[in-house]
């Protein structure tokens, strides 16, 4: 297993072209795969015998390219996974007081409530067996753009060009980023923090990207055989647009509207014990909403709405949208908008394993190259278990 990991770290790690970034870089990876309960700097240096001020120094103050090194274990994280997926998700990272980067006060879905934390956006690649992020950025709320926050963002060395932007826009920068390298999903899927998102939504579309969203019953939409109507030019001015003139209802309203009957019990994976199953809704819906994006003929295109309906519910209890082709079967749209309960699975290791959250520095730069070390990690290990007689070389 060391050789391993020595041939592992030293080809993730090409772009570090000091031999002393490459040695700080392999014995970080060691620190984090080593046993213990905590993989902060300091704890880390004292299981590996060194002084925490060379990993100090590592992480917070040398120049290495992280971007470079990340775009590597990107590469090749796709090509251990083979994905048939793309995730896009946030977590919560806790802590105490507010000297970290990007800590606020926030709702953090780790936690379930509001609480003092960063946020952490990323990418992951994902199948049934194997999930590993792509890419991460850290959430800066709209409170470090304040002046009162100058002080607080010159001690965490953060970037002037690092500012607040919403955390569905940093997903986006993050597909860019990915793509701009030649990786693209086959298909994306994230849950309603960013189906619901409108604005997410139409980024996906005008990329060309294909999306299985987790949605809210209260989101809105026409009925897919509705048509806008065309009214009538009365010759001055410009042509008016062709609209809808029925109004959307809810997707809760759309599904109760057609029964349970109208779907119908489907598997989207093995379980322990048996295929997990439930009874499942499929229709044909126009997103409607506050931002509808209609093409030039005023027509909304067409979409799929996916209903979980489980035996005995009075109503539905989770809902999906997406915008594959009207010919997917059915049994391979569950099966998509199933597919992220994968990395919720692997974050438990990156958190309680590889300490993801154990980052103690209060550089912004340092937060980045710290949840890219720990992807390194997690990416060693599942190479181990996808692959455990083959060499580390890709």
């Amino acid at each position: 297993m060391r050789v391993r990991l020595e041939e592992f770290a030293s080809e993730v790690f090409a772009p570090l072209v000091r031999r002393d970034w490459l040695e700080k870089g392999q014995l970080y990876l060691r620190g984090l795969l080593l046993d213990g309960r905590r993989k902060s700097m300091q704890p880390m240096a004292e299981r590996l015998g060194v002084d925490h001020q060379r990993l100090q120094q590592f992480m917070t103050s040398s120049t290495w390219p992280v971007q470079e090194v990340r775009a590597g274990l990107a590469w090749r994280a796709v090509r251990a996974v083979r994905p048939q997926v793309w995730v896009v998700d946030d977590t919560g990272f806790p802590k105490d007081g507010t000297a970290s980067p990007g800590v606020a006060r926030q709702y953090s879905g780790t936690l379930g409530k509001v609480g003092n934390c960063q946020i952490g956006v990323s990418v992951h690649a994902a199948s049934d067996t194997a999930s590993c992020p792509l890419s991460w950025r850290l959430f800066l709320p709209a409170a470090w753009d304040e002046p009162e926050a100058a002080a607080r963002r010159a001690a965490c060395r953060i970037p002037d060009t690092e500012h607040h932007r919403p955390k569905w826009q940093l997903a986006l920068e993050m597909l860019d980023e990915l793509s701009g390298i030649g990786l693209r999903p086959a298909v994306l899927v994230a849950d309603t923090g960013y189906g619901a998102n409108a604005d997410f939504r139409h980024g996906l579309e005008d990329r060309g990207l294909a999306y299985v969203l987790q949605a809210k019953a209260e989101m809105t939409a026409h009925g897919g055989n509705i048509e806008p109507h065309q009214p009538a030019y009365g010759g001055l001015g410009p042509r008016p647009r062709p609209r809808y003139r029925t109004r959307p209802v809810s997707l809760r309203e759309h599904v109760l509207a057609a029964g349970r009957h109208h779907g119908r019990a489907l598997s989207w994976r093995k379980g322990s014990r048996a295929a997990m199953s439930s009874h499942f809704v499929l229709l044909r819906i126009r997103l409607a909403g506050r931002r509808p994006k209609p093409a030039a003929d005023g027509t909304i295109g067409l979409s799929w709405l996916i209903a979980q309906w489980p035996e005995g519910e009075a109503e539905p209890t989770k809902y999906w949208i997406s915008n594959l082709p009207a010919n997917i079967p059915a049994k391979d749209l569950v099966r998509l908008a199933k597919a992220r309960w994968r990395i919720e699975h692997d974050y438990r290791e990156l958190k309680t394993a590889l300490g993801l959250d154990h980052f103690e520095g209060r550089s912004f730069t340092g937060w980045h190259r710290h949840v890219t070390l720990v992807t390194a990690a997690h990416l060693f290990l599942t190479e181990q278990r996808t692959c455990p007689k083959a060499p580390a070389r890709a």
